[in-house]
């Protein structure tokens, strides 16, 4: 297939997004309160390191090639108010849990990467909003700008993005501390359990679940298999990820890396353009093709063939395996009529891709008590279709993507607590988009251990030829 001539090829800087349009992009009013920003962050030590990176890619190559599995999940836009290390906490464990369940049931190691520590920003339809009669800025997430509809808060502020790095350093910290310090260690299974989920149906089936994990784990001691000699029992790999959307930050966090001579961004370990943002010739794209971090790309139901196409040319042109995520969000309807062909282009032209599915996106409706919420059943169901997809196609169904939190919200409807309209404000505390609390992900993540393991009941997956 022809190279589309917007694909770009040239010479690549950190600050080559700057010569290009760009889509989403908060208007500065002081740009030397800006400049002195950028220059601070350049000056700050890096969040994540090209190391960590480039294992994360490795763990991605794996899922191209059929033999793991992505769990991508965290807040919808994280914000300065709710920082606090409880809810980081809470968060890592409903994340812990799923994995562990999704380890069992599809017998594949699943790669666990947090929308956290960087997810502050968010994309807007419109660049102003109106109320009363009053006309401001979008909130467009706490780097960015203030919630509250006040000129003062919705004035784009640069200070915001010291204090998103330092609030992503902190909850890298905490992370780390939580995967590598003996609370990822798989014999705490019972001990990850949130306090308001434990009197739930889901919960009682996690607890015959994490019995049958301690009989194991007390089999493999008493061959000899303990935590000592085997270190994956008691500490885990998590990464980070967040949507690159706000480039002065993404650039100034951007390193050299010493071992390579390579450029990473070292805001996360991976980045991935979103629907608004992924114009072949804008800055977006520009400036993450130059990046030698795993990217994410997301799609919807109207992503052609050939848009797909220019973007692997674009962010993947050596066709590397664990470089780019496809996350599809269409809505199970539409996923079923727009997704086979995209996978079967890709599978022709033997591009490398891991597909991931995010079910949330395009399954956000209004309640009938004014509300913004999803339901249990629609998420389901494009999880479903998306299935249903790969297996036709013989291709590797790789990941999911979701919005959740370990907090005792009621933003999603349905699910085995049978969260109604009704109750929806009960503990409704999203800042963007619902979410699912952290029985409705556990609820899930059992439904997609089965999802994965019947896939493992057919036949081996077709894996694409090198180009």
């Amino acid at each position: 297939m022809a190279r589309d001539p917007k694909v770009p090829t040239g010479k690549w800087s950190r600050e080559s997004w700057r010569t290009k349009p760009i889509q989403q992009a908060p208007v500065y009013p002081d740009e030397v309160a800006l400049t002195a920003v950028e220059k601070q962050l350049r000056g700050y030590p890096p969040l994540v390191f090209a190391g960590e990176a480039r294992r994360l890619k490795a763990n991605l190559a794996k899922i191209g090639a059929g033999k793991a599995f992505l769990l991508q999940g965290g807040d919808c836009a994280e914000s300065f108010a709710e920082f606090h290390p409880d809810n980081i906490r809470d968060t890592f464990r409903v994340l812990l849990q799923m994995a562990v369940v999704l380890t069992f049931g599809g017998a594949l190691p699943i790669v666990k990467v947090g929308r956290l520590a960087g997810q502050f920003a968010k994309p807007r339809s419109a660049g102003t909003e109106i109320i009363d009669g009053v006309e401001l800025p979008s909130y467009r997430g706490d780097n960015v700008n203030g919630m509250e509809f006040t000129r003062e808060a919705r004035t784009p502020d640069p200070a915001r993005m010291v204090q998103a790095y330092n609030q992503s350093a902190a909850t890298l910290n905490l992370l780390r501390a939580f995967a590598q310090g003996g609370y990822a260690d798989l014999h705490k299974v019972h001990q990850w359990t949130l306090g308001f989920v434990t009197d739930t149906p889901i919960a009682e089936k996690y607890r015959r679940f994490a019995d049958r994990i301690q009989e194991t784990l007390e089999f493999m001691e008493a061959c000899g298999l303990t935590g000592e000699t085997v270190p994956q029992l008691k500490e885990t790999d998590f990464y980070t990820s967040h949507e690159a959307l706000l480039l002065p930050y993404e650039e100034a966090m951007t390193r050299n890396d010493s071992t390579t001579g390579q450029w990473y961004a070292c805001s996360a370990h991976m980045l991935w353009l979103g629907e608004r943002t992924r114009q072949i010739d804008h800055a977006h794209v520009e400036f993450l093709r130059g990046v030698q971090n795993p990217l994410g790309v997301k799609i919807g139901p109207k992503t052609t063939v050939d848009e797909l196409l220019a973007l692997c040319d674009a962010l993947n042109p050596q066709n590397e395996e664990g470089r780019l995520t496809v996350i599809s969000r269409m809505g199970a309807e539409r996923l079923a009529e727009h997704y086979p062909t995209l996978v079967r282009a890709i599978q022709r032209e033997g591009r490398h891709i891991v597909w991931v599915c995010d079910p949330m996106h395009a399954n956000t409706v209004k309640s009938s008590t004014g509300y913004k919420t999803r339901q249990f059943d629609r998420i389901l169901a494009e999880v479903k279709a998306f299935f249903a997809v790969h297996r036709a196609e013989g291709t590797h169904p790789g990941g999911v993507h979701f919005e959740l939190t370990g907090k005792d919200v009621t933003e999603c409807t349905g699910g085995a607590q049978a969260i109604t309209d009704a109750t929806l404000g009960d503990r409704y505390h999203t800042h963007c988009d619902p979410r699912l609390n952290a029985s409705q992900s556990l609820e899930l993540a059992f439904l997609i251990a089965e999802a994965l393991k019947d896939e493992r009941s057919h036949q081996p997956v077709r894996v694409a030829a090198s180009s």
